[in-house]
């Protein structure tokens, strides 16, 4: 038995183009190796597609591939992860589920308050699957607390567990904060726990449980993704043993500088020793500057001639994070005050304080505080998401006299 265990291809989850075009190059590709290995079966362990309703180009891509698979007599097994669910049940999932493409696994019945859920056999091998569902905040737990477990740990054959859920047991260190489920929650006794949802790549044999298995994201899907993991990948699965094979579309070039002490032109000279001398055809580049600076303020970094030099050197793309770069004169502040109005309106004032600008005073601080308050408005129930965006858009302009 060989079949492919696949997590996490959040098709269309990049908000630029070019790198929303290599999340969908990563699923193509994965899916060619996974006929060109020619294995029984593929597992997807949930959010096929970053959105319940994803975009056309997107959704045509993930059609035309599944056929593929389908034509060569290659079933795909599936359930909805944190993002491709929806609480509505308007997900393409369904659709697609309906053309024949997949079959979702996460099929149960109540009874007497209690989840059943059925296995799905694989003809072919005579492989027995089921699972669960991811939902947004760990929501899921509740589906597991309910779940009739003797059943499923009885069943005789070889057996596949899907969940989209992190693992107590299994969580790394950089994820330590995160919410997570014990191990407990998830019955025992099958040999193969396809898991997705943290973005790791791990695995591992646990006593009662069989294989836990995490292959990661196809394509990284943040900033961190991209330093840490550089590209994505799935596992092939072969009698019971386990080969990661790695999808790699474009190299990943990261640039990390620390700006602590230095002025703006110091670390635009540091990001480009780090360039000089070297070529960057069809490669992402990113570039974290962290830290305080000495002097001058972040935009005064030559993030633009060093983009424009990247990109003389055939880059793919390049994207900076500066979440962590902040100025010395809006250092954090450190005040005394009773309640919360109080602490705002004093971090404003000192801020506007140490601008070097005329004719700030009052009115500034008021024209501050009125834009937080519009800024952090929440929807009235009912209201659609246009007509809220609109909303505030009215409330933001009457503010700023425009």
């Amino acid at each position: 038995m060989k079949f492919a265990h696949i997590a996490d291809c959040h098709i269309g989850g990049w908000r630029d183009p070019k790198l929303r075009n290599v999340g969908a190059l990563a699923f193509e590709k994965a899916i060619d190796a996974c006929v060109e290995k020619d294995v029984d079966f593929v597992i997807v362990s949930g959010d096929l597609f970053n959105t319940s309703l994803p975009s056309v180009d997107g959704l045509k891509m993930v059609v035309k591939k599944l056929r593929q698979l389908s034509n060569r007599s290659i079933p795909v097994y599936l359930i909805a992860g944190s993002h491709d669910f929806s609480p509505s049940g308007k997900t393409m999932l369904d659709v697609l589920e309906g053309a024949g493409l997949f079959v979702n696994v996460a099929k149960g019945e109540e009874v007497e308050g209690r989840l059943k859920l059925n296995f799905t056999v694989d003809s072919k091998t005579g492989a027995k699957i089921t699972g669960l569902l991811g939902k947004k905040g760990g929501l899921e737990r509740g589906y597991y607390e309910a779940l009739m477990k003797e059943g499923l740990e009885k069943e005789e054959g070889y057996k596949i567990f899907l969940f989209h859920s992190l693992l107590s047991e299994l969580k790394p260190k950089s994820l330590e904060k995160v919410d997570s489920h014990p191990l407990s929650l998830l019955p025992k006794n099958f040999d193969y726990y396809a898991g997705g949802h943290p973005h790791i790549v791990t695995n591992a044999k646990m006593d009662g449980y069989g294989t836990i298995a995490y292959p990661g994201p196809l394509f990284p899907n943040n900033f961190r993704e991209l330093e840490e993991l550089s590209s994505g990948g799935f596992y092939v699965v072969e009698d019971g043993v386990l080969e990661f094979e790695p999808v790699q579309i474009y190299n990943v070039f990261n640039i990390k500088v620390d700006a602590e002490h230095k002025a703006p032109k110091q670390v635009s000279e540091e990001i480009m020793d780090h360039i000089t001398g070297k070529e960057f055809n069809d490669t992402i580049v990113t570039i974290r500057v962290s830290g305080i600076l000495e002097s001058g303020k972040p935009s005064d970094i030559d993030f633009k001639g060093i983009f424009e030099k990247l990109y003389e050197k055939s880059a793919y793309f390049v994207m900076k994070n500066t979440n962590a770069l902040v100025s010395k004169e809006f250092e954090e502040i450190k005040i005394d005050a009773k309640d919360v109005e109080d602490v705002e309106e004093r971090i404003i004032k000192e801020h506007i304080g140490q601008i070097n600008v005329e004719g700030i005073g009052d009115k500034e601080v008021f024209v501050t505080k009125e834009l937080m308050r519009v800024l952090s408005d929440s929807r009235i129930e009912g209201e659609k998401v246009a007509d809220f965006e609109i909303r505030v858009r009215e409330d933001m302009e009457k503010v700023l006299g425009v």
